[in-house]
């Protein structure tokens, strides 16, 4: 069983992950590309300092970071290689528990996937360009985190549960985080136009809608192909 679900994860996540590569390469790098100018207008804006004052910051060194072309494609896609396999791992890891009838069946828990991962989280933490605003770190890691699960458990109690009450308590955790609210930047400000913004959203949505379809798909397939013990 081990290897069945290590072979299900490892050639599905490789599938996917060269897909979703290809994808945002086609389609989100270059609107990155575009919001990047804006910042590195911004960032060399030359700062003027009234008669006799001293400096009281330096500029730091910046931090190293792939460049255009075959850099920022191979760590792009190594990157990607480890989010899908592990993805693919725990979709495989929920096969053993409850396997597809079919392949088709590989297509809801990619929804799933998309709905618990992407979709839910990003209802109050969106896809943000370079030079956009954003809250603490940490509290937006907190409340991803616990929105992921949350959606996860509801989603759960929603499909497999029995007796309205259990499926009520999946309704509830479904909308609890969002109640609470996502962290949020005391201002709003991005450098990049509300335009270019909008269609990096939807791009990522995109994106990974394609991408978690693919892998439910493909993890279906390989799991129900795969040699039993």
């Amino acid at each position: 069983m081990i290897s069945r679900i290590a072979r299900t994860a490892g050639f599905a996540g490789l599938f996917a992950a060269l897909l979703l590569t290809l994808m945002q390469s086609l389609w989100l790098t270059p609107l990155i590309l575009q919001a990047e100018t804006y910042e590195t207008a911004a960032a060399s804006t030359p700062h003027e300092h009234a008669a006799g004052e001293e400096h009281a910051h330096e500029h730091e060194a910046a931090a190293w970071e792939p460049e255009d072309g075959w850099q920022r494609v191979l760590s792009t896609t190594g990157g990607n290689l480890v989010v899908a396999v592990g993805f693919a791992l725990m979709l495989a890891g929920l096969y053993t528990l409850r396997a597809p009838g079919r392949t088709a069946e590989g297509l809801l828990w990619g929804l799933a996937g998309y709905a618990v991962f992407t979709l839910a989280p990003t209802l109050g933490l969106p896809p943000e360009l370079p030079g956009t605003a954003a809250a603490d770190l940490a509290s937006r890691q907190i409340w991803w985190i616990g929105t992921a699960a949350s959606t996860a458990v509801a989603l759960a109690l929603l499909v497999f549960a029995r007796g309205w009450p259990l499926k009520v308590a999946g309704a509830a955790l479904l909308v609890i985080p969002h109640l609470i609210g996502a962290p949020q930047p005391p201002m709003h400000e991005s450098l990049a136009p509300e335009a270019l913004e909008g269609q990096f959203r939807w791009a990522a949505q995109s994106i990974n809608v394609v991408f978690w379809l693919a892998l439910g798909l493909a993890s279906a397939w390989l799991f129900r192909r795969a040699p039993q013990a």
